[in-house]
């Protein structure tokens, strides 16, 4: 992805002051609030009345249609290769359904994972994968809906069985040494990636730690304290088994996709062949007619198992069931260049950083510009750029090292993303799952639970590190 801010206009009449920063965040805030809690507006529709606005504010300091034009579209330019990510992986879910990976992996399983450890279970295998991986989308699309097919067969309550994955799938999106987010990080803060891993240890072990905490003991509540449960369970798996052929070569596009991304090759490439291979699948092992099998890549396949619970675990995937996402992010990404190119957000959080003055206030700098900009922009990479520029020369200057912004950052910028509902992830975690924003993130522990360690480490001073060398890329560092 293509890194730096989207500079504010050389038009500009006057320089935007706090107030506008303070008017733009606040508008913002409540007219996404008010109207997708109260009103239930769809957020497209919220985004782009909320870019509107800014536009008249921009206009009222100076910046020309024109520029303002440039902002959105570079800013949509920057999330292509984000988007380019969501709808293949709608293409692959699909055909994982069809070729009749997923189903078995969820037959299986069924009988392997017991209803009150299904939440701590799925946020490990989630975590694994998402780390070998590095990709939160990947993850959700593949193990994630086989996960959800198991949770809705164990009678598991959809909020947290969704919330324990999303949290185990943005595991690697912090510390995979394969991730794009972790990478950017380190890449805009002039950092190594393996020294940033080594030190989001310090709040990445306790914070995940609490998640499968929580998810042990509320265990008995995520499943219902249903009886029924079991027998369910092998309902599911007899009509899975009736309704496709299990083979181990079915196991061939997982083995495909971790293989590849664990060799640090580019992420699409092997999606697009774990696709290609599922597909062909679809047609030798399931004796899928090829033109449907290629057909279902977009619009995802359909089930008429006679089990209604067995249908809706198989009519997802297809790039088409993607789109709504990429009608958000699109949305999302204008609202943000546009933001950028007036320069609305540069005086809040340099008022901000006037209080940098001690590592505690600085890392509470941090983390309040991490979640001022993700609320405001729902885009990962603006939430790791824009603090990390404004930021980084007051960590030099407290003779901190540059990790320890990139783990702020990582706490809660990277991380906290999917619990925005107008974000790409969370539109993305929420189509993919089928469960609300709103439903899976109080129970996506780790993705919130690092900003106290985070905090704890700040203002105590524990495990914050001094700079060393002035090239912080060099290992050691």
């Amino acid at each position: 992805m293509e890194s730096g801010l989207i500079t504010p206009s050389a038009d500009l009449k006057r320089a935007p002051s706090l107030a506008h920063s303070v008017l733009a965040v606040v508008g913002t805030a409540l007219l996404i609030c008010v109207g997708f809690a109260i009103f239930k507006v769809r957020v497209e529709v919220l985004l782009i009345a909320a870019t509107a606005l800014l536009g008249c504010l921009a206009k009222g300091l100076g910046v020309p249609w024109k520029e303002m034009q440039a902002g959105m579209l570079k800013s949509i330019h920057k999330g292509m290769p984000a988007l380019l990510i969501v709808m293949v992986v709608g293409a692959l879910v699909g055909s994982w359904l069809a070729s009749g990976t997923i189903p078995m992996i969820t037959y299986y399983g069924l009988g392997l994972i017991s209803p009150r450890m299904f939440l701590v279970t799925a946020s490990l295998a989630a975590g694994i994968v998402s780390l070998l991986t590095g990709t939160g989308y990947g993850t959700i699309g593949t193990v994630g809906v086989a996960f959800m097919g198991i949770a809705h067969g164990l009678g598991i309550a959809p909020g947290p069985a969704a919330g324990a994955l999303v949290a185990g799938a943005y595991l690697g999106d912090k510390i995979s040494p394969f991730a794009g987010n972790a990478n950017f990080a380190v890449g805009v803060v002039h950092a190594n990636i393996y020294d940033h891993i080594r030190h989001c240890l310090w709040t990445t072990v306790p914070a995940f730690a609490l998640g499968l905490a929580v998810y042990a003991f509320a265990g008995g509540y995520a499943a219902g304290g249903s009886g029924s449960s079991l027998a369910d369970a092998e309902a599911l798996r007899q009509v899975l088994a009736r309704s496709f052929v299990f083979s181990p070569w079915l196991l061939l596009p997982v083995a495909i996709t971790l293989w590849l991304s664990a060799g640090s090759r580019p992420v699409l490439p092997g999606m697009l062949l774990s696709t290609a291979v599922a597909t062909a699948l679809a047609v030798l092992v399931q004796h899928v007619p090829l033109v449907s099998a290629l057909n279902i890549l977009i619009t995802g396949p359909e089930a008429h198992t006679g089990s209604a619970l067995v249908d809706k675990l198989l009519g997802q995937g297809g790039i088409d069931k993607m789109m709504h996402v990429t009608l958000i992010a699109i949305c999302a990404f204008a609202f943000s260049g546009l933001l950028q190119k007036a320069g609305l957000l540069e005086p809040l959080v340099a008022r901000l950083s006037r209080f940098t003055t001690t590592p505690g206030r600085l890392v509470g700098a941090t983390v309040s510009s991490c979640l001022v900009v993700e609320f405001m922009t729902g885009a990962a990479y603006v939430t790791i750029l824009l603090p990390a520029e404004l930021l980084a020369p007051s960590y030099r200057r407290l003779g901190l090292a540059g990790k320890n912004l990139t783990r702020a950052i990582g706490d809660s910028g990277i991380v906290g993303v999917p619990l925005i509902p107008w974000s790409i992830a969370g539109a993305f975690m929420s189509g993919a799952l089928g469960v609300p924003v709103s439903a899976y993130a109080p129970w996506a522990v780790f993705c919130y639970a690092g900003i106290l360690f985070t905090l704890a480490a700040g203002f105590t001073g524990l495990t914050m590190a001094p700079l060393k060398n002035d090239d912080e890329t060099q290992p050691g560092s």
